[in-house]
């Protein structure tokens, strides 16, 4: 089985996708933190580009609550509130459930063997104290709902992760490392090499809700 391990970098097609690509990149990996001012004459000439292509990536971004755009303030990181990121993660509970149930039926031996690669290297990511914990993290999700064979549920459950992105860094960067995840994972696996949907299903549902408190408390004020 050739590998499908999801990677969240996709290669543009338009002068506007490869701008949106760029600003979303450092949206999620922190180089944008919220309240930052985003000014399309310097992110064009980052890229080497001209303008008009990052002020439609702004646009993009502001349909999908990265960025707020304000008169006379321009295009500005948004943030999230506690309600917005326990809102999230529901929502990503119920995606990711049903992307489960539907990947079940497809998985064989070799997608339970890089599974658990994954489960390693995210275990030694958590072990060195890397940041690479999250992208492990987000691999092995990935691999599971490419799987469902739904584009449009793939989609949205993308969307979510980048915009939860930066603060699992943030939290993952502060908080003591999730060392309950293999476990968690493994459960998940088990369910999956049984042939169990539904258990699956309330296996990735219970994992995705319990991050939620985790997370919201680290991003409280006060907190950090």
């Amino acid at each position: 089985m050739t590998s499908i391990t999801a990677s969240f970098d996709q290669p543009p097609t338009t002068a506007e996708e490869e701008a949106y690509l760029y600003l979303q990149k450092g949206l999620r990996l922190c180089r944008y933190k919220p309240g930052d001012r985003l000014k399309p004459e310097e992110i064009a000439a980052e890229i080497g580009m001209s303008r008009m292509p990052v002020r439609e990536a702004f646009r993009r971004l502001a349909a999908e609550g990265l960025v707020t755009l304000r008169p006379n303030r321009g295009c500005i990181v948004a943030g999230l509130t506690l309600d917005e990121i326990y809102e999230i993660f529901e929502i990503r509970s119920v995606l990711e459930g049903l992307a489960v149930r539907l990947a079940a039926p497809k998985m064989d031996p070799d997608t339970f063997l890089e599974l658990e690669q994954l489960l390693d290297r995210m275990e030694r990511a958590g072990q060195a104290g890397s940041s690479d914990w999250v992208v492990r993290h987000q691999e092995f999700h990935a691999l599971i709902y490419k799987l469902s064979g739904r584009p449009k549920l793939i989609r949205k459950i993308n969307a979510l992760h980048v915009v939860i992105e930066p603060y699992m860094r943030i939290w993952f960067d502060y908080a003591d490392k999730p060392l309950s995840a293999r476990e968690e994972h493994e459960r998940l696996i088990r369910a999956l090499a049984q042939g169990n949907a539904l258990q699956a299903d309330q296996i990735m549902q219970e994992h995705i809700l319990g991050t939620a408190p985790l997370l919201a408390e680290f991003a409280s004020p006060g907190r950090r």
